[in-house]
Parts: structure tokens; sequence; C-alpha cells
């Protein structure tokens, strides 16, 4: 039995089995937490990872793929979840600290890093291989042209590592780009110095208009009023998380007398 990869599930399924070991290995050597497999396939990942955690489950969402999981990996029965990560309620459903790894499908790989950063307080660490471009984009630093919403987001909370690139011909069907393997992992911040959610919106509406100035893209957050602080006149990719914290505050502080917006 073989699965057939699905495109409306965004499959590419790796062949490669020195790859496959390669990323189960990126995994920490002393770990002891819940593994989570996102989008097994047919379990090239499994395979090795089985022997390194006692305390694997598998999520899978394709109907194929559950039946050769099945029959391929008998010892998971009770671990294999057939469901969409996505909707997982990963508080109800397991304990913590959790890992996630996968070869996750580019089509949902950054809706499953918004879900990473609602877990923060679960999520310890995350092994994946992702498009290349999202992972040079997560992993790229202040100045870069790549830095972007998920990279504040997630370098606020975690220490981001591109690993390595992976090539197109390892898959089956071969993707037309090439993809990347990173490792995220729980920094000691426990709480952002402001208010989270308004951090979060001040850095999705920075981002939406990057070619603009802090001064013109916030303009909606700053009721159009203009400041004459140095901040403002830098765009979003010039900025580490502390000055989008730094940002929040102002924002928050100067307005809270006058909104409850926020």
């Amino acid at each position: 039995m073989i699965v057939h990869p699905k495109k409306r599930l965004g499959q590419h399924f790796l062949k490669d089995h020195n790859i496959a070991q390669k990323i189960v290995n990126c995994l920490d050597e002393n770990m002891n937490h819940t593994v989570i497999e996102i989008g097994p396939g047919m379990g090239i990942l499994t395979k090795y990872l089985i022997p390194k955690s006692a305390d694997l489950y598998v999520v899978e969402i394709d109907n194929e793929a559950i039946a050769f999981l099945k029959m391929n990996f008998p010892r998971l029965q009770e671990r294999l979840i057939h469901d969409d990560f996505l909707t997982l309620d990963l508080n109800k459903n397991f304990g913590k600290p959790l890992t996630l790894i996968g070869n996750f499908p580019y089509n949902i790989s950054s809706r499953i890093f918004f879900k990473v950063l609602e877990n923060k307080d679960l999520v310890s660490e995350v092994v994946c291989m992702i498009q290349k471009e999202v992972a040079e984009r997560i992993s790229a630093g202040p100045g870069s042209k790549t830095y972007g919403i998920l990279s504040v987001l997630l370098q606020a909370f975690y220490k981001i590592e591109y690993l390595f690139t992976v090539n197109e011909t390892v898959f089956d069907p071969p993707p037309k780009v090439k993809s990347g393997v990173i490792k995220i992992t729980r920094n000691n911040t426990t709480h952002l110095d402001c208010d989270e959610k308004l951090f979060f919106r001040v850095v999705k509406t920075g981002f939406n208009q990057r070619r603009k100035t802090l001064r013109n893209s916030l303009k909606s957050l700053l009721n159009g009023k203009t400041f004459e602080l140095d901040i403002f006149n830098k765009r979003p990719e010039q900025l580490g998380v502390a000055d989008f914290v730094f940002l929040t505050n102002f924002i928050e502080n100067t307005y809270k007398k006058t909104t409850d917006t926020y």
C-alpha cells in the first residue's frame, strides 16, 4: 500500500532516509517531552522517531495516510490521531512541555507557527522542514529584507536556528522550490513587558506596509497624530523585539486614558 500525494493537502513526501534521520537527530538529545509529529504521511520521520521518543504522537488528516500508518506502525495505534492539527486543542489533549516535528505542508506552515505562538507556554521546541524562503524569513534578523511578522513574533519567545537546506529532488512529487530545516527553542521570556495583544497588532500593522516608515504605517494606531521620536522614522524591518516592545508601550501609554480600542 502506498499513499498518493494530494495537492489540496500540500503533500510532498520526503524519500531520502538520510535526510529524515538527520532531521530527527536535530531534536534535543536529553529530550523527555511529549513529541507530536505533524503530517507523518508515509512515516519516513516516524520510523526514526519511535526509538527516540517514548512519548510520541502523530497527527494526520489524510484518510489514506492513516490507513498506511495503522498497517505499518501498529505500536502507534493508540497514539495515532486522525485530526487537523490546526484545530486540535493542545492543552486538552497533551501534557507539557511539547516538542513538534514534521515536514510541514507549505500551504499551512505559517498557520502552524501562529498556533505555536498561541501555545507558547506548552510548545518548548519545534524542528521542521518548510519552504526555504519561509525558513529564511523566520530566522532572519533586523535589517534583513526577509525579516517580517513571524520573525519578530517568534523571536520574541523562541531562539531560531536555520539548520540546513534540502533540494527538491528528494520529494515525491518534487516541489518547485527548495526546503529549509529550522529549529526553534523556547527562550526564557515568560511574558513581554507590554500588552502582548497590542504588541502582535503593532508588529502586524507595521509590516503590512513595510516600505513605509512607522510614522505612516502605524497611523491607524496613532489616531493620525505624529510624534518626534526617531523610532517613527524607521521602517519595521529595522526594529528588533525590544524596539517593538518600546513602541507598544508608547502607543498604549499615550492613548490609555482616551481609548479602549486596545
